[in-house]
Formats: C-alpha cells, structure tokens, sequence
C-alpha cells in the first residue's frame, strides 16, 4: 500500500522575505482532514497529568464565577438568593453532573457533546446543527472573556489602593486586561496547568478565609438569621410560595454552572491508567468523572455558603450598579471584616483567576472551531494556526467589550444563554445515547434534565433577551462566513492522503509498462460487460482514445457531500471483463483530480483522464456539485488540478468529448 499527504499551503521554513507571515501562520502544516485543534490533543510525547490538576485548568472558569456569582445572585433573587441557590445546585448535582459523565464516557477524546449531536444527525442537517451549536459555544467563551476581564476591572477600580484616576476607567481596563490575554496567546500558552493549579489554590484558600470569617460573624450576631427570615416572610405570603418564587428567578443564576464543557473539552490532558488505549481509556474516563464531581461538589458548597454569607451580611442596595459590593460581593466581605491588607491581597487573587479564565475560554474557542470548521472547508486554512485566531477572537471580544460598557450585570444574560443552550445539547445527546443502548432508566432520567434545561433557556431568554441576541449574532455570523468560505474553497484539493490498494496499484503499474495512463471516468454503478465496452468504445470515439492501447475506468462513490476532506483509498478489482479504480469521497472531481494527482507522482507519468459532457444548465451543475458532491464533473475536475498544479506540462490532461 501506497499513500500521499497534502497539507496545507503554509509559510515555507526558509522564506525569510515574509517573517511575519511565517510567524502569525506556525504550525499550518498540520493535515487538514485529522486536525483535532490546537489544545485538541497532546503532544505525542505527552503523558498526561493527574485529575486534580487537569480539574484546576477547568477551575479557574468554574470556580472564578464566585468572583461575581453571589452578587448577581443577590440582583436577581433578592433575600430568596439561598433558596435560588439551592435550586441551581440541585440542577447542577442532579442534572448537569450526570449528564457530563456521560459525555465523557461517550467522546472521551474531547470532542464533547458537540460532536455527539453531529453524529446523530446525517449529511448537511448534521452540519448544520454543529454550526449553530458553534454559535452558541462562541457566546458562552467570548463572554467568558469579556466578563471575567469587567468583573476583574471592577475589583481594580474598586480597591482602596487603586489610583484615583483608575476609577470610572472599567472599560480601559477591561480592554487592557483582553489585550494582554491576546499578547500571551500569541506568545505562546505553554504551561497552563501549572499556572492554574496556583491560581486556584490560593483563590480557594482566600475564599475559605472570607467564608470562615463570615460565618463566625454571623455566629456572633444571632440577630441576623432572624432578621433575614422576618423579611422574607414579610415579602413573600409562605414558604411554598418563597420555593416558588426561588424555583422561578434561579435561571437568573445559570452561570454558575459554567465550566462543565470546558471539562469534558480537556479530557486528553487526563492521564488515566497505563493500560488505556485509544478505543477503550477506561482510566481517563473514571478520571475525568472524578474530576467532574469533585469540581461540582466544591463549587457547590462554595456557592451555598456565598450565598448565605452575602446575604446576610449585606445591604440588598450595596449589590444594585454603582453599588460598592455589585460584581464583587465576597471582595466586599474581605475587606469589610478583614481589612484593606487582606482585601488588597483577595482582589489580586480575584483579578488573576478572572483574567485567568478568560485564558481558559480562549484555549476553548482554539480547540472547537479548528477540530469542526476547516473539517466542513467552511473556514480560511489559516483558522488551523493559532495566532491569526487569536487576533480574530480578541477583537470580537473587544467588540462585545465596548458594547456592553464592560458591565457584568448586563453580561450574564448573554454568559448565562450559551451555557444553557451548551448544557440543553449534551442532556439531549445524553439522552439519545443512553435510548440508543438500551439503558431505559438513564434515558428517562436524562430526558427530564433536558426538560428542565428547556424552561430554564426559555426562561432566562425571556427575562434577557440579550442573551439569544448576541447568540443569534454569532450564529447568523459563523453561518454566512462558513458557506461563504465553503464555496470558496470548493475547487481545492481536499484528499489529505491517497492510498492504492495492491490490486490498484499492479493494475497502474501494468498500464504505464504499455504506455501513457489513460483513464475513463465512469458513473460508480454495476454495469454490464456489454455497457462498459460501449462506454470504452464512445470514449475512444469521441475523445480519439488510441484503439488497443489498455484504459482503466475510475469510479468514485459519494459517501457524505457535507464533509469536505477525507483520507481516499483506491482499489482496484476486474469485472465485466475490464479493470476498475473504485473510491469513496466527499465529491466526484475532487476525488478525480487527486487521485489523478497521485497517479502522476507515483509513476512519473502524466495521466489522460477521458469525460463525457453531463446535460443540465451550468448553474443547476454547479449547485449540484457544491451540495451533492457531484454535477459538471470534468471542467470542475479541470479547475481543481489548475489550483493544485500551476505548471500546465505536469498537470494531469483531462480530455472531453
């Protein structure tokens, strides 16, 4: 067996005229059809770390959210904020950690339960969903970014250190804080996880000190728990309807449960057990589960005692904008009880683990959209380096940035919309994944988290609309951009690699020994002898094909129109009395012309392939060949090997009559 690869057309290593060029595309070599993502999977030589560790990466996007959870919490549910709280702990150790266990058990490579949804669904309806999945992921990353760097400006502005002429500077700051996280990226992310581990360590360890010292307060004045039921009461007429009342603004609270994508997305960066193979990593599946709940538990714990703790302690109008305590809730409690040292201290850790998170989104948005996008050809080729993405990405989120104002208040609605949207696709998929194996109880458990996650999307969408807004931007945006690139790159070559069985190539090697290659696109049915001689026959006729000289008919099977790169194995079998080159591929001429391509490499020779004119109009042809793969196939075959063959004396010669 005999095979080519084609990659990409990158920056070549000695072109020292276009360094920057050669800089900004690194790493575009990599080939196309089998491109995971930059932070898709190891280096070969990689070995993975320990859970925990890998749960510190997750963390610094899961467990920042303390940095503006309780206050938003508080706007959105006043002194209901514990019983909402619980109601969204409940949807989390209930709901979303069952349902992310089973997305780790069902693409523990990281594909997540993106790529379940699009294994579901075939051809373009499959694409399609991805696409608009694509969109919603997008929202939930990029505002990750944007609010993360304004809640993290808000402790900035507001510490007692802090410059006078910083305050009222929020959106400068937020920028700032964006354009570094871009300038890291382009620099190089390397050691992630040793960073996050620090980072988390000494965020959790401050938030245990507040949490602590705001729980002995509250012990010591035992009038405040009295004095926060008396008011609840007093607002609201019993406790059913207080449930109820918690149960109906906890979608509010929803990003609180960031951070379980990005978990199952880093499950190649969990060493699992010495034993784990790439069909079966057993290891790295119980791993990553462990991770997942010990992460929800945490942030479960952590998110109840907030809370409380907020509630109780402060002023429901210190939490309204402009409010001291508004984005920075347990910041206000450290430097409250704590003193302006320690505050300062707890703000650097706040500011670094939110900035941090950004970090975390970015390498999210760097690993979905080269592992889909460029798969589909409904991306540039330069969307496989990371550099010229990161430019994209940070100035959408500059963009997002100024929208917004960089205020995080009126962030979340967009924050809390595509981690819904996320968390709905992965209860779905779980669902039809457990049916699909025959686990009737899961199935049933599951399809109930997807109902609770549909009221809990329609819900905070009605309540901030902005949320579907912003999705619906990203969506309509990735959709024009991706069709847009599609057609543009539909005359490319696309095989990343082309192999020829033994019979195949015996069958080339015997037709060069009697002289040029001639070769006979045929439609992929079973014909009879009688047919294929009358095709070989007006073949030669129309075309003046040499009689005597032997031919060999290439027929290519459309498997999936929709994908746009495949790996092409060519083989060979004598039927009907003639000698066939059969292939499956995403599309006809491009097939043709790379098989035509490798023929031409492997023997030395150029190769003569001979067409028939297809009857149709030529827009109604080309329509046919964009959605089905197949139409006017010898002029398309024609344009692709001009594109990939620039000198005419080597291109292959395509004949038609």
């Amino acid at each position: 067996m005999t095979g080519t690869q084609a990659t990409a057309p990158g920056p070549r290593p000695g072109d020292r005229s276009r360094p920057f060029r050669a800089w900004l595309l690194d790493g575009l070599s990599e080939t196309t059809a089998r491109h995971p993502g930059p932070h898709g999977r190891p280096p070969a030589d990689h070995q993975g770390h320990r859970w925990w560790r890998v749960m510190c990466l997750t963390g610094v996007d899961y467990f920042s959210t303390l940095g503006y959870q309780p206050g938003i919490a508080a706007l959105a549910a006043g002194l209901l904020s514990p019983l909402a709280t619980l109601g969204l702990l409940a949807l989390t150790l209930l709901g979303a950690l069952p349902v992310y266990r089973r997305v780790a058990h069902e693409s523990p490579h990281g594909e997540g339960s993106i790529a379940m949804l699009e294994r579901l669904l075939p051809w373009w309806s499959g694409k399609l969903l991805v696409l608009v999945l694509l969109g919603f992921a997008a929202t939930d990353f990029v505002i990750t970014i944007t609010l993360s760097a304004a809640d993290a400006s808000a402790h900035v502005m507001e510490n007692p250190f802090a410059p006078d002429w910083l305050h009222g500077s929020g959106l400068w700051i937020t920028l700032g804080l964006i354009g570094l996280l871009g300038a890291v990226f382009l620099k190089g992310f390397r050691e992630a996880i040793g960073v996050a581990v620090v980072l988390v360590a000494v965020y959790l360890s401050l938030n245990v000190v507040v949490l602590a010292t705001a729980a002995w307060q509250v012990i010591s004045e035992p009038v405040l728990v009295p004095d926060w039921w008396d008011a609840m009461t007093a607002e609201h007429s019993s406790p059913f309807v207080m449930i109820g009342v918690a149960l109906l603004v906890f979608p509010k609270l929803a990003l609180g449960m960031s951070g379980f994508e990005t978990g199952v997305a880093v499950m190649p960066q969990v060493r699992g057990d010495a034993t784990d193979t790439y069909d079966n990593p057993a290891g790295r599946i119980r791993d990553t589960r462990r991770l997942l709940t010990t992460a929800a538990l945490i942030m479960s714990c952590f998110l109840l005692l907030s809370s409380l703790a907020t509630t109780l302690l402060i002023p429901q109008d210190d939490f309204k904008a402009g409010g001291p305590a508004n984005g920075r809730a347990l910041a206000y409690l450290a430097h409250e009880y704590l003193g302006e040292g320690f505050g300062t201290v707890y703000d650097l850790s706040t500011i670094c683990i939110l900035w941090f998170a950004g970090a975390s989104a970015l390498a999210g948005l760097l690993n979905l959209v080269p592992r889909f996008l460029p798969r589909y050809g409904m991306a540039p080729e330069w969307t496989r380096a990371v550099r010229p993405l990161v430019l994209v990405f940070v100035a959408i989120a500059v963009c997002v940035t100024v929208y917004f104002d960089a205020n995080v208040d009126r962030q979340s609605g967009a924050y809390a919309t595509g981690v819904l949207v996320l968390m709905l696709s992965a209860a779905f998929a779980s669902t039809v994944a457990a049916r699909r194996r025959g686990h009737r109880r899961a199935a049933v458990g599951f399809g109930v988290i997807t109902v609770v996650f549909v009221y809990t999307l329609i819900a905070n969408v009605i309540e901030r609309p902005d949320g579907i807004k912003i999705a619906a931007l990203f969506i309509v945006t990735i959709l024009l951009t991706s069709f847009a690139s599609r057609v543009h790159r539909a005359f490319e070559l696309r095989a990343a690699e082309v192999d020829f069985d033994d019979t195949a190539a015996r069958f080339i090697d015997e037709a060069v020994a009697a002289g040029p290659l001639r070769i006979i696109a045929s439609e992929p049915s079973e014909h009879s002898a009688d047919e294929y001689r009358t095709k070989e026959r007006r073949r030669r006729q129309e075309t003046d094909v040499p009689d005597g000289r032997p031919v060999l008919f290439l027929e290519v099977f459309v498997k999936d129109s929709s994908d746009f790169t495949a790996d092409l194995t060519v083989h060979g079998d004598e039927k009907h009395g003639v000698r066939r080159l059969r292939v499956e591929s995403t599309t006809v001429p491009n097939a043709i012309a790379a098989v035509l391509m490798r023929i031409r490499d492997r023997t030395g020779r150029i190769p003569h392939a001979y067409f028939t004119w297809t009857e149709g109009h030529p827009l109604g042809q080309l329509l046919s060949f964009l959605i089905f793969g197949a139409g006017e196939t010898a002029p398309v075959t024609r344009e692709v090997l001009r594109r990939a063959e620039p000198d005419p004396g080597r291109r292959p010669r395509i004949h038609v009559g």
